[in-house]
Parts: structure tokens; C-alpha cells; sequence
């Protein structure tokens, strides 16, 4: 490992922690919500890992774990199917959906699943899924932009 990978690896993680310690000060030390979803920590690696990869964009951010925490909603409010049917549906389709839109961010993926086990209330569409994603992508943008130089969104 060359000079500029260690120093880039090490940026990653410690712009991950800060990332996901604002969401984790939010969450645990104010009275505003939820901001954390674990698939949040999987955009991490994306975000300043690969920050030109199209799957780290800010559409892709955002939309996919909308997109997949939709449908994980969907089939928890709207379907009378078992979750061991439920969940393998709702991630196929999640799947299907942000490919067919151009908004896929793999850690979305597993939104689905997240959202039927947890039995979470309509509101975490709103937190911690849109403003969690909102604070991480403006986060991206500062760190990747401002502080690493890097065009940052592509």
C-alpha cells in the first residue's frame, strides 16, 4: 500500500465517523428523531471510499434509500403476506426499481428488510430516511469538495 491510499483510507473512515456521529449525536442528544439507519453506515463506504462512483452520487444517495425504504413501507402497511415472503419481495423489487430508475446505492438494498423487521411507523420515510440521507449527502459534499479537493458530485 502506497502513501496515498493508506492516507485515503484513513480519511474514509475518519470522515465516515464524523458523518455518522452528527446522525448519532442527533439521534441520541436532541429530541428531533431518528437520523441513523444501519444501511447509512454501508454509504459510507461509497460516499468517501469511491465518491466518483455513480452509486455514491447524491441522487443515488437519496433516491435509492427512499425508493427501497417506500417499498419496504409498502409491503409492511399494504400486504397481508407472511415476512418471510414480504422481505425477499421487498428487496427484489427495491432492487428492480432503483436499477430501473438509475438510483441504485447498493446499502439500499437492505432497507427493506430493515423496515419489515423493525415494524417502523410511516414518519421514518421522513426520519431518518429522507433527513438522513440529506444530512449525509450534504456532509459528502463538504468533506469530499471542500476539504479533499475532489469533484464531488460528478
Amino acid at each position: 500500500m502506497n502513501k496515498k491510499e493508506f492516507t485515503q483510507s484513513l480519511l474514509a473512515g475518519l470522515f465516515s465517523a464524523i458523518t455518522i456521529g452528527a446522525l448519532t449525536l442527533l439521534t441520541y442528544k436532541t429530541e428531533l428523531g431518528v437520523f441513523l439507519i444501519a444501511s447509512f453506515g454501508s454509504s459510507m463506504v461509497l460516499l468517501y471510499g469511491y465518491p466518483e462512483n455513480p452509486f455514491a452520487q447524491p441522487k443515488n444517495i437519496f433516491f435509492g434509500h427512499l425508493l427501497t425504504s417506500g417499498v419496504g413501507i409498502v409491503f409492511l402497511f399494504f400486504t397481508a403476506i407472511p415476512t418471510f415472503i414480504s422481505i425477499p419481495l421487498a428487496v427484489g423489487l427495491g432492487v428492480s426499481l432503483m436499477i430501473l430508475f438509475k438510483v441504485t446505492h447498493p446499502p439500499a438494498g437492505g432497507n427493506p428488510i430493515i423496515i419489515i423487521i423493525g415494524s417502523v411507523s410511516i414518519d421514518y420515510l421522513i426520519s431518518p430516511i429522507i433527513t438522513g440521507s440529506i444530512i449525509i449527502i450534504v456532509f459528502g459534499i463538504v468533506l469530499n469538495r471542500l476539504i479533499l479537493k475532489k469533484k464531488y458530485p460528478i
